[in-house]
This record gives structure tokens, C-alpha cells and sequence, in this order.
């Protein structure tokens, strides 16, 4: 997988042949968004294009697009090790861990100090069992967990071994905490800051979130979506002009 981090220098692609893009997922877009728009991109051609690991709408930053021979890298991407940074807001809770729901609890801080914050937080590293949120992607009976959240029903949730090989509290401004994280494949940052918040006795939910790193690639070395979309737009344009008539 030579080079493959300076794919953004390169004047061509070869995305039948199979690429690996990185790629500055936006806020507000699905990680099928960003794909979706990258294959219309690049139509005519009819090609495999998927990413390794999705982000949340609310999260920005590092998503991994293949194309072609590259999307049976995929699994292999998905596994690796993730890293992020956020921002954890206590005394508050919402039903979906983050943004996306508004707040249901709120609850008084002005008891916590720095020490229990970062004591709690050396307290997450190692081996964990996380319960995903209501609000994912999970499917239970062939139906996505947020359906049927938004329908107020109750599903009973099944823990999951995931890892945080380090989780840093970067900086303190009560009611946020800036954060760095690193962890095993398939860890909800969300569920983190909730629990965060229960280890406090008290309530937390994440306020943001931007995936930095996944295995050996990362976000600097990334594209800013609307500039790739438009080296791909004159790449296949310049194409079209040096075809004989």
C-alpha cells in the first residue's frame, strides 16, 4: 500500500484500477453522502465505491474512500485502531448520547473538580464492555436501533468488548471537556461521554467530534471534499478533450 498518503499530490487517478481516498468527511453529511457523491463524480464510470468506517453526521473528519480493487481493503481498514478528539459537555443528557436529540436531564456541576475529571478519565483505558447507543446504525432483526428509538420503542441492548488504549483531557471549561482518544474498532465516542458522565455521578453527552486518525492514515494528509470533487471534475474533463473524434 506504497504512497498511498500522497495520493493528494497526484495530478491523475485510476479509480477503475482502485484508489484509496482520504477524505475530510463535513459536518452535517453521512458517510454514505460523501460516497454517494464521489460516484456520481466519477460516472460515466460504473464503479465500486465504498468507505472503511462510518462517521456520525455531527463528526467530522477522517473518512477512507475506496474504489475499485481497493473497496476488499475495507474490512482490513475497519479494523484498525481509531483516534479522535471531542468535546464532552457534563451536567446534561440527551436520549441519543450527542446532538442529534435534545436535552432530557440536566444536572449540577459546580461540585466537580479537575482531579475527578481526569481520574475518571484514566479509568476508561483498557479493556471496556459498551453498550451502543439507542440511536445507531445497529441493526436488530434487520431494522436500524435509531427506527425504532424514534419510535420510542425499547430495545434490550447487548454489551460489546472495545478497547481505549489512551483517552487525554486536553483541556477544562466547565461545562466542557476537550478530549483525545484512542481506541479499538467499533467504540461509540458517544456511549463514552455518556458514561463518562455516570462514572461522575452526574450527566454528560458529546458536543463534538472529529476522527484525526484510522491505522496509518490521517486527517492532514486528508482532502477537503468540494476540492476533490473538482481535481476529479477536470481530471475527466481534460479526458474527454484528448479523445480522438
Amino acid at each position: 500500500m506504497e504512497n498511498i498518503q500522497e495520493e493528494k499530490n497526484k495530478s491523475t487517478f485510476s479509480f477503475a484500477e482502485g484508489e484509496v481516498l482520504l477524505v475530510d468527511k463535513p459536518l452535517t453529511w453521512t458517510s454514505f453522502d460523501v460516497v454517494g457523491k464521489l460516484r456520481n463524480t466519477m460516472k460515466p464510470l460504473k464503479l465500486k465505491v465504498g468507505h472503511a468506517g462510518t462517521l456520525d453526521p455531527l463528526a467530522t473528519g477522517l473518512l477512507i474512500i475506496c474504489t475499485g480493487k481497493f473497496t476488499k481493503k475495507i474490512d482490513l481498514f475497519q479494523a484498525e485502531n481509531k483516534e479522535y478528539t471531542g468535546t464532552i459537555t457534563l451536567g446534561a443528557t440527551t436520549p441519543s448520547y450527542d446532538l442529534e436529540t435534545e436535552i432530557d436531564q440536566t444536572f449540577d456541576i459546580e461540585h466537580l473538580t479537575e482531579d475527578q475529571i481526569k481520574e475518571v478519565a484514566r479509568s476508561f483505558v483498557g479493556e471496556l464492555d459498551q453498550f451502543p447507543p439507542a440511536h445507531s446504525a445497529i441493526k436488530i432483526n434487520g431494522e436500524r436501533l435509531y427506527e425504532k428509538a424514534r419510535r420510542g420503542e425499547e430495545v434490550e441492548m447487548k454489551s460489546r468488548k472495545v478497547s481505549i488504549q489512551e483517552f487525554e483531557i486536553e483541556k477544562i471549561e466547565l461545562p466542557l471537556i476537550f478530549f483525545k482518544i484512542k481506541c479499538s474498532k467499533g467504540t461509540y465516542i458517544r456511549s463514552i461521554a455518556h458514561d463518562f458522565g455516570k462514572a461522575l455521578q452526574n450527566g454528560a453527552h458529546l458536543s463534538a467530534l472529529r476522527r484525526t486518525m484510522s491505522g496509518e492514515f490521517h486527517v492532514d494528509n486528508a482532502w477537503n471534499l468540494e476540492d476533490l470533487i473538482q481535481t476529479i471534475r477536470v481530471q475527466k474533463s481534460t479526458v474527454i478533450e484528448k479523445r480522438p473524434l
